[in-house]
């Protein structure tokens, strides 16, 4: 009877502790949707007010364009007024040395004609109707002060007015104004817009059958190979791989645009090399890097057995692993029977004492042959690999027993640029792997 008792306090406690937590969290809600409603009322009236001063812009360079065409119009009336005036009175003397020589017609007295005829022959040479210029000295067109906005309303329309800054992002701040060639207005507010930087995918028409492959999302399916094999067998002209859809990880989530090769040459066709196969469970880069300086971030699965990030020639071996070959460079973590993190190339290891971070950065910088990797929380420098690409490189990454997800598109961030320029190559190299077996 009392252990009943004591157990039904307890239950009594617990459900009482429990409505007292409910009772909390809906306060919690109340004031969250009260606030959801508050912040949103401010952000319309924001909204309206920064719009009411990008209005009151337009509308002071329109008003500065109909000052300038009505400046443009007086100027020409004028000029027409006077020229109309001088006009009108050379008509007015003409027609009365008209008249006074029509009746000078009629004098019979020969001195009193010889003296008319000359008062009208020197009248004439100084007579203002031909000494005036018949033409008019400025014209009707209007037409050099008329505008065309078609390209700023195109421009406004692909403007992207962002909602917040990205950190590791880079932005570009620039201001517009209508001009042509009679009249300039002011310039408006300044407007942000994002740089872009490599944005590329994975190209599952070469990964190994065992990887299930979406644009910036790979992971491991011990299933997935046998069935596609027998399929393709005796069907290579007409079987398909089926790729199971994964979430996209990208950073500013917009479907990536088509992919192009990174310099002059065109990125390889897709699926015109051999698929992954054997234990090399590899999946590269659909974008080619032939020049310049590029950043991306790996983030692997929390129970992923094995992984590496890194880059290779597109002439990699569909049995080669990364690191394992002269034509690729690459960080390798184990997390299977025993827990290792190192670099690799050319089959030679370097094992590195330093804790695998959350999300890896990847640096690759083509022209300055250099490929380093970096936590990409703290931008502590992982490992950096000094060498001399000698053809076009392509991220490459290789999973087993969990997967990896992307985030490309990325500036190379600030502090990794600044640790480049201190780190110069000098900690860690390839030469460093040069004595170190596998």
């Amino acid at each position: 009877m009392d252990s009943q008792k004591e157990a039904l306090q307890r239950i009594i406690s617990t459900l009482a502790n429990k409505n007292d937590e409910i009772q909390n969290f809906i306060d919690t809600l109340n004031q969250t949707l009260k606030g959801v409603q508050e912040n949103s009322s401010n952000v319309l009236s924001e909204l309206d007010e920064e719009f009411d001063s990008l209005y009151s812009i337009l509308d002071e360079v329109k008003e500065s364009m109909i000052n300038s065409i009505k400046q443009e119009q007086a100027r020409k009336s004028q000029e027409l007024q006077s020229q109309l005036s001088q006009c009108n009175n050379a008509l007015e003397n003409s027609e009365e040395l008209l008249e006074f020589a029509t009746r000078s017609l009629d004098i019979k007295e020969p001195e009193e004609f010889s003296k008319a005829a000359r008062q009208i022959k020197d009248r004439v040479t100084m007579a203002s109707a031909f000494r005036l210029s018949l033409k008019p000295k400025v014209s009707d067109n209007m037409t050099h002060l008329m505008v065309d906005f078609s390209q700023e309303r195109q421009m406004l329309r692909t403007l992207k007015f962002l909602p917040g800054l990205k950190f590791d992002s880079k932005y570009m701040n620039f201001r517009v104004r209508a001009c042509n060639k009679a009249v300039a207005g002011e310039y408006s507010d300044p407007v942000t817009l994002e740089t872009k930087a490599l944005n590329f995918s994975l190209d599952n028409s070469s990964s190994h059958l065992n990887l299930r492959v979406e644009d910036a999302c790979v992971e491991w399916d011990p299933t997935g190979g046998k069935g596609q094999e027998n399929k393709m067998k005796g069907k290579e002209n007409k079987g398909s791989v089926h790729v199971t859809s994964l979430k996209k990880h990208t950073r500013s989530g917009t479907p990536s645009p088509k992919r192009t090769s990174i310099g002059s040459r065109p990125p390889a066709v897709r699926g015109s090399r051999d698929r992954f196969t054997g234990e090399s469970y590899t999946v590269l880069g659909d974008t080619a890097i032939e020049s310049g300086q590029h950043y991306w971030e790996v983030k692997a699965q929390k129970d992923c057995k094995s992984y590496s990030v890194g880059v290779a020639y597109k002439t990699l071996g569909k049995f080669d692993q990364l690191g394992k070959t002269n034509s690729s460079w690459c960080i390798h973590v184990n997390n299977w029977l025993q827990n290792t993190f190192a670099a690799k190339h050319n089959n030679k290891v370097k094992a590195l004492d330093v804790t695998v971070p959350e999300r890896i950065g990847v640096f690759c910088d083509f022209d300055g042959g250099q490929l380093s990797f970096y936590d990409a929380s703290s931008k502590q420098l992982l490992y950096s690999f000094k060498t001399k690409f000698t053809q076009p490189v392509l991220p490459g990454f290789m999973v087993w027993c969990g997967g990896l997800s992307l985030n490309t598109g990325m500036q190379v961030p600030s502090a990794v640029r600044t640790l480049q320029k201190t780190e110069n190559g000098m900690t860690g190299s390839a030469s460093s792997l040069n004595n170190v077996t596998q």
